[in-house]
Formats: C-alpha cells, structure tokens, sequence
C-alpha cells in the first residue's frame, strides 16, 4: 500500500501545474482510495497537489470481477474526460515483451 500511495503521489506532482483533476485507474481502486487521502496526510514523503481533485475508476478488465455497487461510481464508461480508455495501457505496451 505504502509503495502504490507513493508511486500515485510522485507521478501526480510531475509536472501538473495547471491540472486540477486526475483520473487514476487500479486494479483496486474501489478500496484504495477510501484512504488514499488521509495516508497522505499522515505520511512524511506524500503529497497530493493542492486543489487537484483525483478520481478514482478501476480498468474495464477489472471491473467485471468487482461487485455490482462498483460498477457505477467506478466504471470508466461514466467518467468525464475518460474516452475510451480501458486502464490497461502497461499491460497492453508489455505484452509484447512477454
């Protein structure tokens, strides 16, 4: 847990000045992000951008495996600004790879 909130912490402070709303897709995203916030006011090393609302979806393969209640709050399908993307692009660049 600790490695991921400090992972999403690092990668939303890379040059976001000017972004006020992020879309972050996980595997887990339903259960990570229920404490998410207060980790990183706890935490020494975390930091979120000041003001930058995060929203948190779980990727179109993951979400099939969820329970019904996550489908609407985290289902892409529903988000704006998300388009057609399916929170996969890694696995999908890494496949080739495999």
């Amino acid at each position: 847990q600790m490695n991921i909130d400090y992972s999403i912490c690092q990668a939303l402070n890379y040059q976001s000045q000017g972004i006020c709303s992020s879309i972050l897709a996980y595997d887990v995203a339903c259960q990570w992000q229920t404490n998410f916030l207060k980790q990183v006011q706890e935490g020494a090393y975390l930091q979120v951008p000041d003001g930058m609302d995060i929203v948190a979806a779980v990727g179109k393969f993951h979400l099939s495996a969820h329970k019904l209640e996550c489908y609407p709050q985290f289902s892409l399908n529903f988000m704006e600004g998300a388009g057609h993307m399916d929170g996969k692009i890694l696995e999908t660049l890494w496949a080739p790879l495999s």
